[in-house]
């Protein structure tokens, strides 16, 4: 009997130590408060102090402006959100990060809930419906500003490109060498005629037919001599 009552025993103070440690511990990080995982949240602060503004109250298109910037910033938060949440959660899983920021980032997620619902409660109080296309506006916006930035730096980049490559643009031309009066002319092209052989009347023609030949001076030299000896024959 006591050989059953002792693993019995044992399971029960294991597991009821457990569950009595875990219960603390529970309720110790409950209430312990973390890092905020935003600093400060700007945009929802000027619409607040717009909206209680009494003594003269906060035009329409004022509060509507800045209800706008409010939501383009939660639209920013959640998008930073949703990256960094997978990023750590890889981190924490290795052992690279503490608990306390991947609680700071659950806190920050459920917190952007309630700012979500709150501007959608808001942009309902001006416009029925606004509510429900305020965030794709907001995305709308910044997306154009995005593009406006690129486009009013587009000068600046211009200009640091024309800096970066002043130096080869600024490097001088070779100079041409041209032939001195003394040095040889430059050879000249030989004519053609128009099925594409060389002209009967150039240079070029009159050496190849005479080195062709071989004996065309020869020939003409011994036509000479050949003439005077008849001449001296007459006489």
């Amino acid at each position: 009997m006591t050989s059953v009552l002792v693993p019995v025993a044992y399971l029960v103070i294991v597991f009821g130590g457990l569950f009595v440690f875990s219960f603390y511990y529970r309720k110790a990080t409950s209430q312990k408060k973390y890092e905020p995982y935003f600093p400060s949240h700007p945009e929802r602060n000027a619409y607040v102090t717009l909206l209680q503004k009494n003594n003269p109250p906060a035009h329409d298109a004022l509060l509507k402006s800045a209800l706008i910037r409010r939501a383009m910033a939660d639209v920013q938060r959640v998008v930073r959100i949703r990256e960094d949440k997978a990023a750590l959660q890889n981190l924490l899983q290795k052992g690279s990060v503490g608990d306390d920021l991947w609680n700071s980032l659950l806190a920050a997620e459920k917190e952007m809930e309630a700012e979500i619902m709150e501007v959608v409660g808001e942009a309902n109080s001006f416009v029925e419906g606004w509510g429900q296309v305020i965030f794709q506006t907001a995305n709308e916006m910044i997306v154009n500003e995005k593009m406006r930035a690129i486009f009013e730096r587009t000068n600046e980049a211009k200009t640091e490109i024309e800096a970066k490559y002043e130096l080869t643009r600024s490097r001088p031309t070779p100079a041409v060498i041209e032939p001195s009066a003394a040095g040889s002319a430059p050879p000249t092209t030989p004519a053609k005629t128009a099925n594409g052989l060389l002209s009967p009347t150039s240079p070029t023609y009159t050496d190849s037919v005479v080195s062709s030949d071989g004996e065309g001076s020869v020939t003409s030299a011994s036509g000479t001599r050949g003439g005077k000896k008849k001449n001296k024959k007459r006489k």
